[in-house]
């Protein structure tokens, strides 16, 4: 088979990245700008990260939307997990069914979700603020979690479990000891997407919020009809350090996890082969 010589793919995927990634450099560069607008560069420096940290109500609305994120994961993560544990033990003709429409709040436009939101929180005359953000945080937040644990539970082997109930183990224990440490990996993905999801929506947000509570996105965005000043891409610039630092913690430990257990793999060949050797020697009568 012939290689192909030409340039072509290169080049589109450095375009690509470049599309991409270009703008949160730029983010990233014009946060040390010493002029408040980004049409000119006056100098280096950091009187916007000091600004941004003198800014409460810019803090108090990154904290509403961290509590928002954080409690939303929280609930979608016990909801999403049970009910992929549940639909992959269920055997009924309706399972499909159940399995579409749980998927139904990622499919459905914001805006439309956001107005069935107002409306039944309406109905129900509960005050908007957080517990009505929370909850609709939480609808659109479960299918993320309910999908990546449902693929993990496919691919689990289903003797594991059963050998578990066969050595006196309870369904309760069965789960906490056997299924749950297994799907872990995919529960903690589904928790991390879905906290994105939570922390960057506006649509929704504007219908489910109250009047005296602020979120980042809606902080931003109301921010954008007076200018927005450069005091948003040094924080834009702290969430993105801040993430970079936990993916390259999480790719460390993974590294650390994969290292010990191939340790743990070599001492335990390396511990057969000993106690193989020992048993050959005693059937061949030459030792004890």
């Amino acid at each position: 088979m012939k290689r192909n010589k030409t340039k072509l793919p290169g080049i589109y995927l450095g375009l690509v990245l470049l599309f991409i990634y270009l703008p949160i450099v730029l983010v990233v560069i014009y946060s040390f700008n010493e002029s408040k607008t980004t049409a000119m560069w006056k100098g280096f420096s950091l009187k916007w990260y000091r600004e941004l940290f003198q800014d409460t109500a810019i803090l108090e609305a990154l904290q509403n939307s961290l509590v928002l994120g954080v409690l939303s994961c929280l609930a979608a993560a016990v909801v999403g997990t049970l009910g992929a544990v549940g639909l992959t033990k269920v055997r009924h003709r309706s399972k499909g069914v159940v399995e579409y429409v749980s998927t139904l709040p990622i499919m459905i436009p914001e805006i439309i979700l956001g107005m069935v939101f107002l409306a039944f929180f309406s109905v129900l005359h509960l005050p908007f603020g957080m517990v009505t953000l929370v909850i609709a945080h939480t609808a659109f937040c479960i299918p993320y979690i309910l999908m990546m644990v449902k693929a993990r539970m496919a691919g689990m082997d289903p003797a594991l479990e059963e050998a578990a109930m066969d050595l006196g183990a309870s369904p309760m224990r069965t789960f906490l000891d056997i299924t749950l440490p297994l799907i872990m990996p995919a529960v903690m993905s589904g928790c991390l997407l879905a906290f994105a999801m939570s922390l960057d929506d506006v649509v929704i947000t504007i219908f489910v919020n109250g009047p005296k509570l602020n979120t980042l996105p809606i902080k931003v965005y109301t921010q954008t009809k007076f200018g927005v000043t450069p005091k948003i891409n040094a924080l834009c610039t702290i969430m993105l350090a801040v993430t970079l630092a936990v993916l390259a913690a999480g790719q460390l430990l993974r590294f650390l996890f994969s290292l010990a257990g191939r340790r743990g793999v070599r001492r335990g060949n390396s511990g057969n082969h000993l106690y193989s050797g020992q048993v050959t020697i005693t059937e061949d009568g030459k030792s004890g």
